[in-house]
């Protein structure tokens, strides 16, 4: 039996006024293992993982590193005993280099002094065994996504970890990205190193994992051996009662007038889309590769990218120059990146979700607006303690229920989904696809993009293919199988001359 590097009991922890986060988790993780954690969405999960890398400070319960009794009144406390924290939502510096954000709060010195050419060296060598291909010299800013992942796994990697946390790390990597983080982790259980994987894909811990720790309203249910237990087993202690993955059920034709033209419309890095249609009541998925310009022409057409186009909205030119002509229009866009770009952290859940619909209202009541954001949270199945209650506590899956929010109270006719189910656990992408159709049902048109080609499958009446910034293909799920969808995506097959 291996010895135990991390051992956690009972630990809670509870919020002013009175909202109880995690209330009994228990947790025992063995060197060199990987232990994946399993949660729905307000499970408590965000909350835990903060209080064992000392973001947080708990409310009680007890937390031992190699059984030695630890309690962490800040991250750097965390650092020094061994636990190194990747966070779901990047900590990363854009502003500074790769090399600066990979040795942040702990620069190599020579005689007191920064020493760059050693900082240098570390950093090519911590990025070689992520297979990163990008410089150290490299500003994060200007990285790709999932490459800034990429950086905040090599940033662990320049520590002496002895537990490292990485909370949905695969959110953002492609196929051979992954592959690459994989090695990594097996490096380093190899060498004694324990992981704490967080992650709502089954197939991933099945494929690293050795153990699984379920939690359940705060509370921990029950530890699997992830080889002996079946996925049925996994999703009822998840949720409580048997539950489903997306599935696709039959949907009716697509008869509605055309809402989105797009004869031709261009961008930065090569973004060339043409010959785009969208009917009223269609839900038409964008697949492809990191890269292939799915998120580029979303915000284009939100007006977040600037953009030479020929197209129409209901018949009439369609050009927007900013944000503001969009949602004028009738679009909202759940941006891929809901924490910087689609929610104001520090302020209250009401606030957030009707900000869209009180445009110009400044004068409106607290009273009104909680009003137009109960209801609409409580169709979301958002899990919360009180509208008053700032977004910024609330775990990812719930801060990506507001966002969506506000653009069904603001009352959205085209909306723009780029991966909006990522870090939703399985019930609750069940939940945002059922609630997607019901909004095409309604007469709302949608665009999702996503990473996730089953989801789309699923769900989508049609669905895209992107490439090298281009849309390529356009397949009919129900009339053609998955593989000859991945092929495009993956071969960049029928380019336009």
């Amino acid at each position: 039996m291996m010895e135990d590097v991390l051992s956690i009991e009972r630990l809670s922890k509870r919020f002013p006024p009175n909202i109880v986060a995690l209330a009994d988790a228990n947790i025992s993780v063995r060197k060199g293992e990987v232990h994946c954690l399993l949660g729905a969405n307000g499970a408590g999960k965000s909350t835990f993982l903060k209080l064992i890398a000392g973001a947080l400070s708990p409310s009680g319960g007890e937390m031992r590193v190699d059984g030695r009794k630890v309690s962490f009144r800040a991250p750097a406390e965390a650092a020094t005993a061994g636990i190194s924290m990747i966070y779901q939502e990047l900590d990363l510096v854009p502003q500074l280099t790769v090399a600066e954000n990979l040795f942040l709060g702990h620069p190599p010195q020579r005689f007191g002094f920064l020493d760059k050419r050693t900082r240098r060296n570390r950093a090519k060598e911590a990025l070689a065994r992520v297979g990163a291909t990008f410089s150290p010299e490299d500003r994060v800013g200007s990285l790709s996504i999932a490459n800034q992942q990429l950086t905040a796994i090599a940033r662990s990697l320049t520590r002496d970890a002895k537990v490292i946390i990485m909370d949905e790390p695969s959110a953002a990597l492609n196929e051979t990205e992954l592959k690459a983080v994989f090695r990594v982790i097996r490096e380093l259980t190899a060498q004694g190193v324990a992981i704490l994987y967080v992650s709502h894909r089954l197939g991933e811990l099945r494929e690293i994992g050795d153990r699984v720790t379920v939690l359940r309203g705060g509370q921990t249910i029950e530890t699997f051996d992830v080889a002996g237990t079946p996925d049925s087993a996994l999703v009822e202690a998840i949720l409580g009662r048997n539950r489903t993955l997306v599935e696709r059920r039959p949907r009716p034709p697509v008869t509605g007038d055309v809402v989105l033209k797009v004869d031709r419309l261009t961008a930065a890095q090569g973004l060339d889309i043409r010959d785009f249609e969208l009917r009223r009541g269609e839900i038409s998925g964008l697949t492809g590769l990191n890269g292939s310009g799915r998120t580029s022409f979303l915000k284009a057409l939100f007006g977040a990218e600037v953009s030479e186009a020929k197209m129409s909205l209901n018949g009439r030119p369609y050009r927007p120059k900013a944000p503001r002509d969009a949602i004028r229009a009738g679009l909202g866009l759940v941006p891929e990146n809901r924490k910087t770009e689609g929610l104001i952290l520090d302020a209250p859940i009401y606030r957030n979700a009707t900000l869209p619909a009180m445009q110009g209202n400044f004068l409106a009541r607290h009273g009104e607006l909680k009003a137009k954001t109960v209801p609409v949270l409580r169709q979301l199945s958002t899990k919360y303690g009180a509208p008053e209650q700032k977004v910024i506590q609330l775990s990812g899956g719930n801060q990506q229920k507001v966002v969506l929010a506000k653009w069904i109270i603001k009352g959205a006719s085209l909306l723009l989904l780029d991966e909006p189910s990522r870090g939703l656990d399985i019930g609750a992408k069940a939940d945002l696809y059922r609630l997607v159709e019901e909004l095409a049902a309604n007469g709302a048109a949608v665009i999702v993009a996503s990473s996730e080609l089953e989801e789309l499958y699923a769900a989508c009446d049609t669905i895209w293919v992107f490439h090298e910034g281009r849309n390529i293909a356009r397949f009919d799920p129900a009339t053609t199988d998955q593989d000859t969808i991945l092929k495009h995506q993956i071969l960049g097959e029928h380019h336009h001359d």
